[in-house]
Order: C-alpha cells, then sequence, then structure tokens
C-alpha cells in the first residue's frame, strides 16, 4: 500500500512538473510571437532574445550575479534573458509581457543583494540592459547623457576622458550598474559635497507599464520625482539618465591607516562619531571594520578609508584641528587625480584607469548584508558590544558611511531618499562566505539576524530606516504575485522611505495601477 501511494505522489509529481514546463514553453512562445509580429521588424529583433535553448542563455543569466545565494540548481531562471540595444526592444519586451502575464525583472549590473533583478517565483523574463550602456558627456555645460546598462566605473572614466576636472558623486564600486544604483539613492566619496547621484539627475528617459516612451517633461514631474531615490523597478523601466557632473580638483588627497583594539580603536571610532558630519564637506571619511587575526589575536581592525577634495597640506591642517587622535601625518597620505580614487577605495592594486571601461565582473560570493540609520553617537559600551558580537562571526564587515554636509541642507521630502539631516552615518552590515551549503548559509544569515536585533537600542527609530540600495527581504515581502496592500508594504516601505512612502505608493497608483512593475518589495498603488 505505501508503495502504490508512493508512485501515486510521483506520477501527479511528474505530470506537474511536465504541465508547468509546458505552460512556460506556451507562455515563451506567445511572447517572442507577440515580439516579432506587433512589432515592426526594423526596430525589433529576436537575436535579443537569449532562451535556455541558446548557448548564450546560461553565461548571459549568470554572469553579471555577484550573490551566489542566488545562482543555485533550485533557483527559479528566467523564460528568457533579453538583451535590448534600442529602446523599442525594451518598449517591445513591456508590451509583450503584459498582454501575456509575463514578469519583468530589469537589471543594470548584479549587485542586487536580494536577487531581486534576476529571480522570481512566477513566469518571467530578465530585461538586461547591458547593452544600453552609452555616454556622452558634455563638460561645457557640466552635464551628461548616460544609459541604464553602463556601470560606474565607465561612467567615471568617460567623464574623466571628457575633463580631468569633473567627477560624478555616485558610489565606490565601479562594477555597479548605473540604474539600479541612481534610482535607489547612490551615496559616494563626494555626495557630502554634492549630494546623491539622485540629486544630481536633471532628466530620464523611461518604458512605462503602457509601453510608452517618455523624458521628464512629458512623464510629469511626480514620476521624475519617484524615480529619484524610490527605485525605478516599481514604475517602469528607466533606459537613460541625464545628470549634472561636478567639478573636482586636478589632484586630491587620500589614505586609509588602520587601528585595532590594542591601538585604541574603539576611542577613535568614539571619536569619529562626534566629528565626522561635522568635517567640511571637501572632508570624506568611512569606517571599514572587520575582524582580523586568528586565535587569540583574534581582533577588530578599523580603517579610516578617507578622500580630501584639496592637497596634502590643507589636509593635515583640516586633521589636526578636527581630528588629531588619529595621529595622521604626511606619510599616510597620497596625492592622485580623482579618477584614480575610484581604483584606490576599490582595492584595484595594479589595474589602469583603463581598466574601468572593460566591465571585467567582481569575484562572486555567498553574502548577506542589511543597514542601520545613526542618530546619535553609540557609547563607547555600546561599541564594545558590537565588536564582541563581530568577533562571533568568521567574516563580518561594518561600513560606516559619514553624512552631513550638503546632505543636512536638502529636505528630505525633496526626493523620495529620506535619509538626510540628524542622520550621523549609515551603517552597511556585511558577512560573506565560501561554503554554499544551506547548513553554512542559514549559520550565517541567522548571525547577522541577531547582530541587526542587538542594534535596535542605538540605531534610529520610528520608524527604524534603512537604505533601499542595501534592500533586505528580512524587512518583509509581499504576499501574493500582485502585490500587496498599501498598508501592509508600510513595513518595508516605510524604512526606506519614511513619510515619502505614502507620496511614492499614490504616484504608483497613477502610473501602473495594475501593479505589472513590481517584485518582492515594490511600492504597491495606493488604492
Amino acid at each position: 500500500m505505501e508503495k502504490k501511494h508512493i508512485s501515486l505522489v510521483l506520477t501527479f509529481i511528474s505530470l506537474f512538473l511536465l504541465t508547468s514546463s509546458s505552460h512556460s514553453y506556451l507562455i515563451l512562445d506567445n511572447f517572442i510571437e507577440c515580439f516579432s509580429h506587433d512589432f515592426p521588424l526594423s526596430t525589433t529583433s529576436l537575436d535579443v532574445i537569449h532562451t535556455p535553448s541558446n548557448s548564450s542563455y546560461s553565461s548571459l543569466l549568470e554572469s553579471p550575479i555577484r550573490n551566489l545565494r542566488f545562482l543555485t540548481s533550485t533557483t527559479p531562471k528566467p523564460l528568457a534573458v533579453i538583451t535590448p540595444s534600442t529602446y523599442d526592444h525594451v518598449q517591445a519586451t513591456v508590451t509583450c509581457c503584459r498582454k501575456h502575464g509575463v514578469q519583468i525583472r530589469t537589471r543594470s549590473g548584479g549587485h542586487d543583494y536580494e536577487g531581486l533583478s534576476y529571480t522570481s517565483n512566477v513566469p518571467f523574463i530578465i530585461l538586461d540592459l547591458v547593452n544600453l550602456r552609452a555616454i556622452d558627456v558634455n563638460s561645457e555645460e557640466n552635464s551628461a547623457w548616460v544609459q541604464s546598462g553602463a556601470s560606474l566605473g565607465e561612467l567615471y572614466y568617460w567623464i574623466s576622458q571628457k575633463s580631468p576636472s569633473h567627477g560624478f558623486p555616485a558610489g565606490i564600486c565601479p562594477t555597479i550598474g548605473v540604474g539600479g544604483h541612481f534610482s535607489g539613492g547612490g551615496y559616494g566619496t563626494i555626495s557630502r559635497k554634492y549630494g546623491l547621484a539622485a540629486d544630481n539627475v536633471l532628466d530620464a528617459v523611461i518604458v512605462n507599464a503602457d509601453g510608452q516612451i517618455l523624458d521628464r517633461k512629458s512623464m510629469g514631474e511626480d514620476l521624475f520625482w519617484a524615480i529619484r531615490g524610490g527605485g525605478g523597478s516599481s514604475f517602469g523601466v528607466i533606459v537613460a539618465w541625464k545628470i549634472k557632473i561636478s567639478y573636482v580638483p586636478p589632484l586630491v588627497t587620500v589614505f586609509s591607516p588602520s587601528r585595532t583594539l590594542d591601538q585604541g580603536a574603539t576611542n577613535l571610532v568614539y571619536k569619529w562619531e562626534q566629528i565626522a558630519n561635522k568635517l567640511p564637506e571637501d572632508l570624506f571619511i568611512r569606517l571599514v571594520i572587520v575582524a582580523d587575526g586568528e586565535g587569540k589575536n583574534r581582533t577588530i581592525r578599523v580603517t579610516f578609508n578617507s578622500l580630501f577634495l584639496g592637497r596634502t597640506d590643507q589636509l593635515l591642517e583640516v586633521m589636526k584641528e578636527s581630528f588629531p587622535e588619529l595621529g595622521l601625518i604626511k606619510e599616510d597620505c597620497r596625492e592622485m587625480s580623482w579618477i584614480e580614487t575610484i581604483l584606490y577605495f576599490d582595492n584595484r592594486n595594479g589595474q589602469t584607469i583603463d581598466g574601468l571601461k572593460n566591465r571585467v565582473p567582481d569575484p562572486k560570493g555567498f553574502f548577506k548584508a542589511t543597514s542601520d540609520y545613526v542618530e546619535e553617537p553609540l557609547s563607547q559600551a555600546a561599541l564594545e558590544k558590537l565588536w564582541k558580537w563581530c568577533l562571533e562571526e568568521e567574516r563580518p564587515a561594518l561600513i560606516f558611511e559619514p553624512y552631513g554636509g550638503i546632505m543636512d541642507k536638502i529636505p528630505e521630502w525633496q526626493l523620495p531618499f529620506p535619509h538626510r539631516k540628524g542622520n550621523l552615518y549609515n551603517i552597511q552590515y556585511f558577512v560573506q562566505w565560501s561554503v554554499g551549503s544551506n547548513e553554512a548559509s542559514e549559520r550565517h544569515i541567522n548571525w547577522m539576524r541577531r547582530l541587526y536585533q542587538h542594534m535596535t537600542p542605538y540605531v534610529s527609530k520610528g520608524p527604524r530606516r534603512a537604505y533601499l540600495n542595501y534592500r533586505d527581504l528580512d524587512f518583509g515581502v509581499h504576499s501574493n504575485i500582485s502585490g500587496t496592500t498599501y498598508s501592509e508594504a508600510k513595513k518595508w516601505g516605510a524604512k526606506y522611505f519614511s513619510k515619502n512612502y505614502r507620496a511614492l505608493a499614490f504616484i504608483k497608483g497613477k502610473v501602473d495601477p495594475e501593479n505589472f512593475f513590481n517584485d518582492e518589495q515594490s511600492i504597491p498603488p495606493f488604492k
């Protein structure tokens, strides 16, 4: 009787898988039929559609993925990977996916912490913007157009080639894709002086849920506001951005001295908390904190990873006045061009500036991350507790990113990104591991969750805030395919957007009332 029962179960599973597979093939066939026949062949091409039967499918799917947690045999795979080379291809993809009930996941770089740009539990395609990465810099007008598939490194490189006295206030890692980074905010080494990447967006081109290609004028100011920090994937496919580029001096100064606990790291971090957001806007000092050493020699190492928009002599005067405890000396400092700092901060030793345009992917790994905002300095006792928790883990890393400067002067409602005045710094919590077993992943992820819980008394409250570009699904997920209610999604919406969440939901209701563009933590339409 038991064998018969098992046989029936196996038969049912086989029939279910066969039916599901047949259904997927039917959906894909309908999509391809729409793509090739409902749009002029002069503007679309089946060459941009990569299905599992194509030899290109696996490499296109897997190459950009950084987090191996979402690259397993059980990870849901897309029906196809679309690599548009024109805006018409994007338009056709959106229209045909909506017509045939296929979800879109848009990918511009692959650094997505929770894999939302390349995984889904419903039939989906990946719209990979890798071939939309043109960059046109106009240094005389202090502006540039950049397509969403470009990397930050490519953008920085072409700005520097056009003008060595210009840069752009975006992220530190050069392999991040422009599209997701800008639409989530975008913070970097010169953001205390010039604001976020999103603060410096002048125009954009988006394909909306109706398949229309719109610029700032035709999309309207509400939608233009929403996509600059509200997360582009909730509102459409943003294919290009016009940005304001910023002045940088011919030579800047960097320094990265490290201190361990025995060398007074705790006292130095405590002092940093008091002054990092009050330093001149030209000076950015972030902390990179790791567990170092083995056995009895295991300790916490803090690196003061810094950029100053000026020469060494000026920097030493500022440090002598504001942070003499660090004991910075001239030998700790290096002068270089701003574009060279991109390699410096990303630890790309031995690489040349030209390498930034080659789009060499970062090494893959298993990791989990989350974030917090700090409004009051942690006491020395609290810091010591934090070090103790970090020493429990094999490869933890914390990054403290200072705010203040112009970030204090921009109202929190000016863009969806609300983390402005009153925030001393952001914490990124990060843990990485090399063994991909379920047991190993569960152990490291549970450590991250415990650490996040431990930090509750010391960070922002009402709501406890987080940075969208360090997305964390532990904050909650949509409960069904079409999304969840405005009230339910507030669990994470308030964390990422604070009071701006309500406005984002209203705009979503206007531009995408059927919630075509949705993922596990997208903005729901307010109804």
